[in-house]
């Protein structure tokens, strides 16, 4: 299989790397860096920034072929070498991004500082549902997912609140390559980790929207149930009033949980 290939884009001000704790951010199917943009200028002046675009989503090319949760995780890495070799790094991932961030955990802990996994879960959805999804998308396009994903996206009322921003999200899944959404279709479909949450040993907070009807509240507590069952340290945060897209409807709140999160993990030292 063909590894996928992922691009960067800074969130924080321009500046040296390697002062301020590094945290990459990963984006939800459909959506790209803009999902994470408000959150992002909030940690910005403490933290080091940078989000990762989906393939064939905002700047990341499109896929060629398939691939599974876990090469999106290796993606990550080569991402992170390639802006900062070796470094250790905090990370936060909403839906197939916080899936990435598990698989990180799974994975690659040792390159972990903390992790973050949002309006996620360790399988999400049936597989059935999603190559039916992926099929749907091959044929007709990404347009044809837009009100179905405006409904899981955000609370009832959101899109009356923010009508620019919530649009300019949505034209992001208009935009993105129907293959490369495809692919990631069929990634969630092979994806499950239920039996490999035990092995995460980073300190990790599970964040759920109450109103989230893809990754409800109960789905954060198993995470971080099955982190804690293998020894591991984990809490999971419900957010009134959020649905599938915690750091983009609440952006101020999602910040102070991961500002808790990374200067906790911080001042632990190495060895948190």
């Amino acid at each position: 299989m063909a590894k996928p290939i992922v691009k960067a884009v800074l969130l924080s001000p321009q500046r040296a790397l390697g002062d301020r704790p590094l945290l990459i951010v990963g984006s939800s199917l459909g959506t790209s860096s803009l999902l994470w943009s408000q959150a992002g200028a909030l940690l910005g002046t403490e933290f080091d920034v940078i989000a990762w675009d989906l393939p064939g989503h905002g700047v990341s090319p499109a896929a060629q072929e398939t691939f599974s949760v876990a090469e999106l995780a290796d993606a990550v890495i080569g991402l992170v070498d390639s802006i900062a070799p070796g470094a250790r790094f905090h990370y936060a991932g909403v839906s197939l991004g916080g899936a990435a961030g598990l698989q990180l955990g799974i994975k690659h802990g040792d390159r972990l500082k903390s992790l973050s996994v949002q309006c996620s879960g360790a399988k999400l959805g049936t597989a059935e549902g999603w190559l039916e999804r992926a099929d749907t998308v091959r044929t007709q396009g990404t347009p044809v997912m837009i009100q179905g994903s405006a409904q899981r996206w955000f609370a009832p009322g959101f899109m009356d609140r923010q009508p620019e921003l919530s649009g300019r999200l949505l034209h992001t899944l208009r935009d993105a390559d129907r293959f490369s959404y495809a692919y990631c279709c069929e990634a969630l479909a092979g994806f499950d980790v239920r039996d490999q949450l035990g092995t995460i040993r980073v300190p990790t907070q599970v964040i759920a929207g109450v109103l989230d009807s893809v990754a409800p509240p109960a789905m954060a507590e198993e995470v971080a149930a099955g982190i804690t069952a293998g020894g591991g340290t984990a809490t999971a945060v419900s957010l009134e009033g959020v649905a599938h897209l915690a750091p983009f409807e609440a952006p101020g709140h999602v910040a102070e949980l991961l500002k808790g999160l990374i200067t906790w993990t911080e001042t632990q030292g190495t060895d948190a």
